[in-house]
């Protein structure tokens, strides 16, 4: 058992949120206390009201997201924003939220993480954005249909290619996430093949060109994996990964 601020302020100091911009529904860290105590650690990728049920029947303490409660803004608590925070509540379930924070961390996080499962090393942080560098690069010697076959190896499942299978993949970018809308920006950067989660429509036939889509879910499981057992480690806890895929 740890005590629920302990183990906040270890996250705290853990992922630095408060030096690092974000969208502004982020809301980074505890967005939900419980009564203070935590034995059991759920990890996911959001927090829906599903994945919140499948915490609780886990008999988790505290859950761990990297997309938390507040994207769409203030919200009436009324419907499924009523019936989550209830049953979460109910529960004694707290809420913990990182997301850029935990996409660019240089050994935790979902960027770096993928580059290692795809077996390019660490790579090199890469793309200004808001003083950041929002993603990792590295050079694959392969062409794009070994890529392809390492990154659905990597995020369990297929992924969507727009470009020429038997090409070199060459220098690699890494945005996980729905970054899709940077492609153009990847051009300016020299990036020969762009992975990352989604798009808009117009960046699919512009993708033909340059690019990778490997689901913006799946590229962003493995941060929230590594908060699992870096807590195991750091306070002994028993903790979970909490599958529940959006499709997307």
């Amino acid at each position: 058992m740890a005590k629920l601020s302990e183990v906040v302020e270890f996250l705290e100091n853990e992922l630095g949120a408060e030096r690092i911009p974000d969208y502004p529904g982020a809301y980074n860290g505890l967005q939900l206390q419980n009564g203070g105590e935590v034995r059991r650690v759920a990890c996911a990728v959001d927090a829906s009201q599903p994945v919140i049920e499948k915490a609780v029947a886990e008999g988790a303490d505290l859950l761990v997201v990297h997309h938390g409660m507040f994207w769409q803004g203030v919200r009436m608590l009324t419907g499924s924003a009523y019936s989550k925070l209830k049953i979460a509540m109910d529960a004694g379930l707290a809420i913990y939220s990182s997301h850029i924070p935990l996409d660019i961390h240089p050994e935790l996080g979902n960027n770096v993480r993928l580059c290692r499962a795809l077996g390019l090393g660490e790579g090199e942080p890469f793309f200004d954005w808001k003083g950041i560098s929002l993603g990792r690069r590295a050079t694959c010697k392969g062409s794009l249909k070994k890529l392809v076959k390492a990154l659905e190896l990597a995020v369990g499942g297929p992924v969507l290619l727009r470009g020429d299978e038997t090409a070199p993949a060459g220098l690699v970018g890494i945005i996980t996430g729905g970054a899709g809308s940077e492609i153009e920006a990847m051009v300016a950067e020299e990036i020969d093949t762009f992975v990352t989660g989604e798009g808009p429509h117009w960046s699919h036939p512009l993708a033909e060109e340059l690019g990778l889509y490997a689901g913006h879910y799946a590229t962003e499981t493995f941060g929230v994996k590594a908060l699992g057992q870096l807590l195991e480690a750091q306070f002994c806890l028993d903790w979970s990964f909490v599958n529940h895929p959006t499709g997307l």
